[in-house]
């Protein structure tokens, strides 16, 4: 229940625009908020708990004292809310992930003779920052490229122009040595200009001005130099020529792709200068369980752009963020000009969001793959699923089954296993529904189950009455379970790895798909092999005789280990899918034609190895295969 102290201090807060600041007695930061009216605002947190998202419940519950700060705008509140929470990292914010000041690249340009370097910290000392970049690695990649290109010195020696010799720089065609005064103070400030527009994304304008100086060193016969801007203009190409294209007419805009996976978010950027992604990064986030789409989006852009140094002229999102007004009003203000922030809904801007969109999800996974290969975090993750799910040991061998298919049509099963935490693709298994007709996930499960646990049941039993009982054997025989087939396994030297019993079974799916496993279970005598369904609306998990689903904090190591070895299962079995669906389009196509029959076929697709490429023969190319005439290829021809 919320202290009566507490709620004093809430209705002292002024009607006016600000920042709040919510601690707990300890007097740590839990979550920093803005507001066009405080007290309006702060009071909604401590209303009634009907239908209060646990979240906000137990922020409300350990709330202390309540601080504020007044603006002279919502804009302004929306900049200092996200100052705030880059220097506090509040728990129950959506922050982003280990912000301890994201690199940058300085150009101190208000020194004679400037160099480049990464900092951490943006100061209002006339310098040039470009960033952030969401690590030191990629603000490290960026800095020797540029480094290669542009001679400029990094050395931190005092520039007098009067050493006797240069370093080894100047020798390898990394620095003109203004040290012995071998280049002119306006020769060096034009190395750093083509520097900046090279940071700025502007290649093509930085290229056009070393071509020219070629042109202007080679009919001045100065031929040194121009050798020199030459292998100088082809670096500048190749870099730019492995910046893929984004548009086909110029544009200077970021592209912001959201990507979650239940508490985790990543953030995706493209930098688009001119036609091409100049530059990429991805950003992850903390505390986004329990919040919408657009307050993840607006709260990382919020804090993006709070210290960013630059503003583009167009912003391109894959949703729309909270707070959409105030956001495109600070940005206004930082740019000094106007910004368009809008989320495309076709052509080739929306391809280029997709793109972002594809790459996000791609981080995110990379990322939760490196997060599990850490030894440590692997074994609490396994000791942790001992725990939530009460295994009689942590699971070293987990195994998980998928169902794939379209309104009935080639469906198929997936098998992965996962041994120690790691994917065992080598024992990955693919499966072909053969006795289930249209679309029946439960019965499809079962036959699978079945067909994976059949030869363990066998063994058991034997083991149990001895060889001379098999006969009896009440469990059906392989043949009638639907045995692995060459379409499914490499067969007979593979089948030795199913002896092996799993230490957790993982079925992607609820109540109803973790029954039908359960029946196979039962019926072979496997009841003691753990089993569970881990279904992905809620990230619940149900188990074994009981109504209630567990639920796993969202940032528990075993619900990561879960996930991920649930979304590797999907893969698999939607790879083998797509596999058998364009088999079965192509194969359907030559079928429906009269007087195509299998021999024929065959001798179609091996001369012209496609549908596709049999499309574009002519019809003296198809007469011309064997056991074809030309009214036949003129039949298939017209049929295609």
């Amino acid at each position: 229940m919320t202290e009566p102290a507490v709620l004093q201090q809430v209705r002292a807060l002024p009607e006016r625009s600000g920042v709040y600041i919510m601690r707990d007695a300890r007097g740590d930061v839990l979550y920093v908020g803005k507001a066009t009216n405080l007290r309006s605002r702060v009071r909604s947190y401590f209303g009634s708990s009907r239908g209060m998202e646990p979240k906000i419940y137990a922020l409300a519950e350990s709330v202390t004292t309540i601080d504020h700060l007044l603006t002279n705008s919502a804009a302004e509140a929306l900049l200092l809310e996200a100052t705030l929470v880059k220097r506090h990292q509040p728990p129950y914010n959506v922050r982003l992930k280990d912000d301890k000041h994201y690199p940058y690249l300085k150009v101190d340009v208000q020194n004679d003779w400037p160099r480049v370097t990464i900092t951490r910290r943006v100061e209002a000392d006339g310098a040039r920052y470009f960033g952030p970049y969401a690590s030191a690695g990629s603000v490290r990649r960026t800095l020797d490229v540029v480094k290669k290109l542009f001679p400029w010195r990094s050395c931190t020696k005092t520039i007098t122009g009067t050493d006797p010799r240069p370093c080894l720089d100047y020798y390898i065609k990394r620095c003109i040595a203004p040290c012995t005064a071998y280049c002119t103070k306006e020769e060096y400030a034009a190395v750093i200009g083509q520097t900046i527009l090279f940071l700025e994304g502007r290649s093509s304008e930085v290229l056009d001005y070393v071509e020219a100086d070629m042109l202007r060193a080679s009919e001045a016969l100065n031929f040194e130099r121009a050798a020199i801007l030459r292998d100088q203009a082809q670096s500048i190409r190749l870099v730019t020529e492995r910046q893929r294209m984004a548009t086909t007419t110029p544009l200077d805009a970021d592209v912001f792709a959201l990507s979650r996976n239940g508490g985790e978010a990543c953030v995706q950027v493209f930098f688009v200068r001119g036609t091409v992604v100049a530059d990429t990064d991805w950003f992850l986030l903390d505390g986004a369980q329990d919040a919408s789409d657009a307050e993840v989006l607006g709260a990382f852009l919020a804090q993006f752009f709070e210290s960013a140094t630059y503003v583009p002229r167009h912003l391109l999102l894959s949703h729309t963020p909270a707070d959409l007004e105030q956001l495109t009003e600070v940005l206004r203000g930082k740019r000094g000009g106007a910004v368009e922030v809008r989320v495309p809904e076709r052509g080739e801007l929306r391809v280029l969001v997709a793109s972002a969109e594809e790459n996000a999800r791609s981080a995110l996974t990379a990322y939760r793959v490196r997060w599990l290969s850490n030894r440590e975090r692997t074994s609490a993750a396994l000791d942790g699923l001992q725990e939530e799910l009460d295994l009689p040991a942590p699971p070293q061998r987990i195994e998980c089954y998928d169902i794939s298919t379209i309104q009935g049509t080639n469906t198929v099963a997936s098998m992965v296993v996962f041994e120690d935490g790691a994917p065992a693709s080598a024992q990955y298994r693919r499966f072909r529904i053969k006795t289930v007709e249209g679309q029946d996930d439960f019965a499809s499960m079962r036959e699978v189950l079945r067909r994976r646990f059949a030869s363990v049941a066998e063994r058991r039993r034997r083991e149990r009455e001895g060889a001379e009982a098999v006969a009896s054997l009440a469990v059906p025989p392989l043949a009638e379970t639907g045995q692995p087939d060459e379409d499914d396994i490499e067969a007979a030297e593979e089948m030795s790895s199913w002896d092996t019993v799993p230490g957790l079974i993982v079925i992607d799916g609820g109540k109803g798909q973790l029954s039908a496993a359960l029946d196979v279970m039962r019926d072979y005598g496997l009841g003691d092999i753990p089993i569970c369904g881990l279904a992905k609306r809620e990230e619940e998990v149900f188990v074994a005789d009981v109504d209630d689903p567990i639920i796993i904090p969202r940032d528990a190591q075993a619900l990561y280990l879960l996930q991920r070895v649930r979304d590797e299962a999907h893969r698999f079995a939607i790879t083998y899918h797509r596999t058998l669906r364009g088999k079965g389009v192509r194969a359907s196509l030559l079928d429906a034609i009269s007087g195509v029959g299998p021999v024929r076929k065959r001798a179609l697709l091996r001369k012209f190895g496609s549908v596709r490429a049999l499309q574009d023969a002519t019809v003296d190319e198809i007469a011309a295969t064997a056991g074809f005439t030309r009214r036949l290829a003129e039949t298939v021809k017209r049929s295609l």
